[in-house]
């Protein structure tokens, strides 16, 4: 009984020892691929102390020391969309960044894919969404995890905006936008 018991530690040791050793090289290679699709410090070449911050909702969807900007920086494929970026561009050392999104009626975000992950948390409005070639109505709460290349399109065809929480990942790859197919 205690070299069956023996053997189990060996094994346990062993898997431990791979598996750290395979969590030291993916860390490695994301170390060297790091890649942002849209994050930017906002004074070059210094760094932000990272610290504890609370963001107060001042209403309106809106919070103190946020600031909205552009949905993107370069316009195309998308109309009447901004952000804010709540955890993700003030010093955080999260491996997520929080933003939220709101699509005035009749706007739309990029239709697109990339190897990233999502989750959108529908928080204001209602709204629907293209995921893959399936179109669906989000409503308040509802929770979408979008997978890795997949594509998607965010779209608000109502009379009211449509505000998600959109999570992803810190680094990420950049979209690639696609065209829709006129079927």
């Amino acid at each position: 009984m205690a070299s069956l018991l023996d053997l189990s530690l060996r094994v346990q040791r062993s898997n431990l020892v791979f598996w750290t050793i395979m969590s030291m090289k993916q860390k490695t290679k994301k170390e060297a691929t790091s890649i942002s699709c849209d994050w930017k410090s906002p004074i070059k070449g210094k760094t932000i102390e990272n610290k504890n911050r609370i963001f107060r909702f001042k209403g309106n969807f809106k919070w103190r020391g946020i600031r909205t900007e552009k949905y993107k920086q370069k316009n195309g494929g998308w109309s009447a969309i901004e952000r804010n970026v709540l955890i993700g561009s003030h010093g955080e050392s999260a491996k997520f960044h929080l933003r939220y999104f709101e699509i005035a009626p009749n706007g739309y975000s990029s239709f697109e894919k990339h190897k990233h992950e999502h989750v959108v948390i529908c928080v204001r409005g209602k709204g629907k969404v293209l995921v893959g070639k399936k179109i669906q109505k989000l409503e308040f709460l509802d929770t979408l995890y979008i997978a890795p290349h997949t594509p998607h399109q965010l779209i608000n065809p109502f009379n009211e905006p449509f505000g998600f929480f959109c999570i992803v990942n810190a680094r990420r790859d950049r979209p690639k936008i696609l065209k829709k197919s006129k079927n």
